[in-house]
């Protein structure tokens, strides 16, 4: 394991420019930033694995949240807006584009002509299941410095981390 990185170098700065801030606030800032820069450094190699799909990471999301609701896999547009935490005009963007390839459709709900309902298709559900399987492989190989147990604790971390900021 390194014994410095980037983030350390940032940080001594900081301490040198402001040495007023606090050790703690430092340290917190450290962490932060670690995990912005896991994120930055992670993102591209998720978007390449659904690039190889013909997919982009919030086409891929729409596509996992059809096929996690289980047969028959079908969705309201107003549900799937909540799932993945978008804007409905931001979920018509991706489902137009879905649609346009076929991956889902788009019909009245027979109950209520008034909603539409979004079904996966099986070529649909065919790509996101290769894909998904190709996402677990690569984030399995991004992980792959942490052993099993650093793994579950990292993950037993950052799930009481996000209790502590997500909306209740």
């Amino acid at each position: 394991m390194p014994e410095r990185d980037a983030v350390d170098d940032l940080v001594d700065q900081w301490r040198h420019e402001r040495p007023d801030l606090s050790p703690d606030g430092l340290a917190a800032m450290a962490t932060i930033g670690r995990l912005g820069r896991f994120a930055a450094l992670v993102a591209p190699r998720v978007e390449r694995v659904f690039a190889a799909h013909g997919l982009r990471t919030g086409e891929f999301d729409v596509l996992a949240a059809l096929r996690r609701a289980g047969a028959p896999y079908v969705l309201t547009p107003t549900r799937l807006s909540r799932a993945l935490m978008l804007s409905p005009a931001a979920t018509t963007h991706r489902l137009d584009r879905l649609d346009d390839a076929g991956w889902v459709e788009r019909n009245l709900d027979p109950e209520n002509r008034r909603s539409i309902l979004v079904r996966l298709t099986d070529p649909g559900r065919e790509l996101v299941d290769r894909a998904v399987a190709d996402h677990v492989d690569n984030e399995r190989r991004i992980l792959g410095p942490l052993g099993p147990d650093d793994r579950a604790l990292l993950d037993g971390l950052l799930r009481r981390l996000l209790a502590g900021v997500e909306d209740p």
